[in-house]
């Protein structure tokens, strides 16, 4: 460890406060700050805890429980930025460049800065734009929630303008997360999380809505436990339990992110157009053009399913039924069309995906490379009325946020967002505690599996 240098945080969130545990931990002297309204609430908090979830959750929790975190809060960024030697910005996507123009010309002679926003594109702009030209610019994006263990888990590094000197500094310092460095450029990294992440968030927000608009805990319906509905259920709260703007700077600010979630919203309504009109043939013909073309062409049939029905049984909010009930899986058939009329191979990115792009991939692949469940599901798209409400609400939810992303609409993104979150608000913690254990449980078999 290089002495006396120190690190940066501009924006302690949860990902900002996760990073600072975790890099004061590994013995590295942190300076950082939120808005000014908040510093007397972070000073006492990081004065009076010691050792900290985030840390001990995965690490050792006896060498940890003496530990006091070398991390001193600053009333602003100016102070943040003139006293550290590598600044993260840990910032909404969609305040970036208001954050950086305030704070970004108070930068240290010859720092380095980078950001932890989903989108690269204006991150770097920003930089571009506000710093120093004697500044190193090394971006990163840990691709996992603040309440994942980052072990294994893909970091991206973007070497944007720095010397190598400087970008080993940068994964020196973050080499204490056990994290995967995956190496891309910006536009690579905005392209990758759009194909990985865009329409999944969207698939699992407009679920979230239907079920709200139906006034309907899916947990308490037999219909939607067990197996495949288990994983919508525990991904769909996860995501509702977490900040809007995680997923509202990707989608909009993300001009691939935004072709994806239209095309899905797209494929949402073609599909069920198609399942109400009783065309079996069509959408028969439709769904398999869409596997040959994501699973059978991109990955050898001969391969072994990512996940196993037995697997995703054991993790269910509710009580499972004697007999597993049919469902048509729109959102899952929705989902390999979209890929499909995109040129998508999501096996493409394995190496940047997030727990939850695993999981539903997983799920979507256990859906389409099982031939009987396939053709069950394309018979209940036809046959049964079962869940043509449930479908026609998320065919409005699904157009419905792929309009809000199309407009740039953040106010409307995260009213619709908090509405439905309040909503699913009681359940969380189950949720929390047992989607944990999930993507633990399937993320280890996942690896063994890749190699």
């Amino acid at each position: 460890m290089e002495a006396k240098k120190s690190i940066g945080i501009i924006g302690m969130g949860d990902m900002g406060k996760m990073y600072a545990w975790r890099l004061s931990a590994a013995g590295w002297k942190v300076n950082a700050c939120d808005m000014p309204e908040r510093f007397e609430a972070l000073v006492e908090e990081f004065r009076s805890r010691v050792g900290h979830p985030s840390c001990t959750s995965y690490t050792n929790r006896a060498v940890l429980s003496l530990y006091q975190p070398n991390v001193e809060i600053l009333r602003t960024g100016h102070l943040v930025s003139r006293v550290s030697d590598y600044i993260i910005y840990s910032v909404e996507a969609k305040n970036i460049d208001a954050v950086v123009k305030q704070f970004g010309p108070s930068t240290k002679l010859g720092a380095i800065v980078g950001g932890q926003t989903s989108c690269k594109a204006p991150e770097i702009a920003a930089f571009e734009r506000h710093l120093p030209s004697d500044v190193h610019i090394v971006s990163c994006h840990s691709l996992h929630g603040p309440k994942v263990d980052p072990k294994g888990q893909p970091l991206v590094l973007i070497k944007h303008r720095a010397t190598d000197e400087a970008f080993e500094f940068v994964e020196m310092v973050l080499s204490c997360l056990n994290s995967t460095h995956v190496y891309l450029t910006g536009e690579q990294h905005d392209r990758i999380t759009a194909d990985t992440q865009a329409v999944t968030h969207a698939a699992f927000l407009s679920m979230g809505a239907a079920w709200n608009a139906n006034n309907q805990f899916p947990w308490e319906t037999a219909r939607y436990i067990g197996g495949i509905e288990n994983v919508k259920i525990n991904i769909t709260l996860r995501i509702y339990a977490a900040k809007w703007h995680v997923y509202a700077g990707l989608a909009i600010l993300n001009p691939d992110a935004q072709k994806q979630i239209k095309q899905y919203a797209q494929s949402v309504t073609e599909l069920y157009k198609l399942m109400l009109g009783g065309h079996r043939e069509e959408l028969r013909n439709r769904i398999m053009a869409a596997r040959e073309a994501v699973f059978h062409t991109a990955r050898p049939s001969k391969q072994e399913i990512l996940l196993k029905e037995d697997v995703l049984n054991q993790f269910s909010l509710g009580e499972l039924p004697e007999q597993r009930l049919k469902n048509n899986h729109l959102s899952l058939l929705a989902m390999v069309d979209c890929w499909w009329k995109l040129g998508i191979v999501p096996y493409d990115h394995m190496i940047c995906s997030t727990p939850l792009f695993r999981m539903w991939l997983g799920i979507t692949e256990y859906l389409f490379r099982n031939n009987k469940l396939l053709e069950e599901a394309i018979d209940t798209a036809i046959d049964d009325n079962t869940f043509r409400h449930d479908d026609l609400e998320f065919t409005f939810a699904a157009r419905d946020w792929s309009s809000r992303v199309t407009l740039g609409n953040f106010d409307g993104y995260r009213e619709k967002f908090e509405a439905i979150q309040k909503y699913f608000e009681p359940r969380f913690p189950d949720a929390t505690k047992v989607g944990n254990e999930m993507i633990k449980t399937i993320l280890a078999q996942t690896r063994e599996r890749e190699t």
